[in-house]
C-alpha cells in the first residue's frame, strides 16, 4: 500500500512538472533566441489549451511614454479580452526597463534605444525583437523661442543655437531612450552647455513640467508632449530631419538566461501587439490629445533589421 501510494505522488508530481513547463514554454517547437514568428502567429499559437484557459499574467518593464499617453490601458485591456492573460506594467526610462529585466522583474520589455537593445540581446537577456510603432523626437522651448531654434537647419544646429544662447536645457538624465538621443544629438553639437544644464532624472512628463517652469528647451518625444496638459508656455520649436525618428520594440525576457521570465506570456504579447488588431488600436490611439500619437511599424519590410 505504501508502494502503491509513493508511486502515485511521483507519477503525479512528474505530470504536474511537465504541466507547469508546458505552460510556460508554449509552444516546445519554438526556442528562445529563434529569432521571430510566422506573421500568421496570434497568441493562441503560444497557449496550450490549458494555459489559455489558466489565470495568466505578465509583466512588462517600459519606457514612460506608452504608459504616460494611456495607450498601454488600452493594448492591457484589449490583449486581456482576446488572451486571458493581464498585463501589468512599471513604467521607466529604457536603461531602468532594461536593467528591470536583467534582474528578473519583467518578462517583456518596451523600449526605443536601438544601441541598448542591441547590448540587451547580445548579453543573452533579451530575444525576438520586434519593431511596432514610431513618432518622434522634437526640442519644445518656451514661448516667442528666444535661442531662435525655430530657423535651425538640423537637429545639432538648433541644440547649437541653444547653448550660444545661454539658453536653460532641461534634460531627463536618466539614461532613458531619450536621454540616449539627447546625448547622441548634442555630440554633433560640440557637446552640453557647462552652464544652464539641468538634469532632472525623472521621466519625460515632469522633464517637460520643469522645462515650462523654467522657462527652458528639452527634447522630448511627441506622443508625451501631446499627451499632457498644463505645459503653459511651452511650444514646439524644431520638429524635422530623419535624426528625430523614434522607434519602438518588443522584446521577451529569455527564459534560458533569467529563468523566473513567462516566455509564453511574452511571446503572445510580442504577437498581439505586431498583429492587425494591435496595430488598429496603435494607429487609432489619440489619447487626451485628440490626434494620433503613435504610427504602427509591424508591416513594414524589413524593419525590425533596418530599426
Amino acid at each position: 500500500m505504501g508502494r502503491t501510494s509513493l508511486t502515485i505522488r511521483r507519477h503525479t508530481a512528474a505530470v504536474i512538472a511537465f504541466t507547469l513547463f508546458f505552460l510556460c514554454f508554449a509552444p516546445g517547437s519554438l526556442s528562445p533566441g529563434s529569432g521571430s514568428f510566422s506573421d500568421g502567429d496570434t497568441y493562441q499559437t503560444y497557449m496550450s489549451p490549458r494555459a489559455a484557459a489558466a489565470e495568466r499574467s505578465l509583466m512588462l518593464a517600459t519606457t514612460t511614454s506608452m504608459d504616460a499617453t494611456g495607450l498601454l490601458d488600452v493594448l492591457a485591456d484589449e490583449f486581456k479580452k482576446e488572451t486571458g492573460i493581464t498585463l501589468r506594467w512599471i513604467a521607466v526610462g529604457t536603461g531602468a526597463a532594461l536593467k528591470q529585466a536583467r534582474d528578473g522583474n519583467a518578462d517583456a520589455v518596451i523600449a526605443h534605444a536601438k544601441k541598448l537593445e542591441e547590448e540587451f540581446l547580445r548579453q543573452g537577456y533579451g530575444v525576438n525583437r520586434r519593431v511596432f510603432a514610431r513618432n518622434f523626437f522634437m526640442i519644445a522651448g518656451p514661448d516667442g523661442d528666444p535661442a531662435g531654434v525655430s530657423g535651425s537647419g538640423t537637429a545639432a544646429e538648433a541644440l547649437l543655437r541653444i547653448k550660444s544662447a545661454g539658453s536653460p536645457f532641461v534634460s531627463r538624465g536618466d539614461r532613458s531612450g531619450t536621454h540616449a538621443r539627447e546625448l547622441d544629438l548634442w555630440a554633433r553639437a560640440g557637446g552640453p552647455p557647462q552652464g544652464n544644464y539641468l538634469e532632472t532624472g525623472q521621466g519625460m512628463a515632469e522633464t517637460l513640467r520643469v522645462a515650462a517652469q523654467r522657462r527652458g528647451y528639452t527634447l522630448t518625444d511627441t506622443a508625451t508632449f501631446f499627451a499632457l496638459q498644463n505645459l503653459s508656455g511651452l511650444v514646439p520649436v524644431f520638429d524635422s530631419g530623419p535624426e528625430l525618428e523614434n522607434i519602438y520594440a518588443v522584446m521577451a525576457v529569455n527564459p534560458a538566461r533569467v529563468p523566473t521570465a513567462r516566455y509564453g506570456e511574452a511571446m503572445a504579447l510580442i504577437a498581439f501587439l505586431t498583429s492587425p488588431r494591435g496595430q488598429q488600436i496603435i494607429g487609432g490611439f489619440t489619447g487626451r490629445a485628440g490626434r494620433p500619437l503613435f504610427e504602427p511599424m509591424a508591416g513594414v519590410p524589413g524593419v525590425d533589421l533596418d530599426k
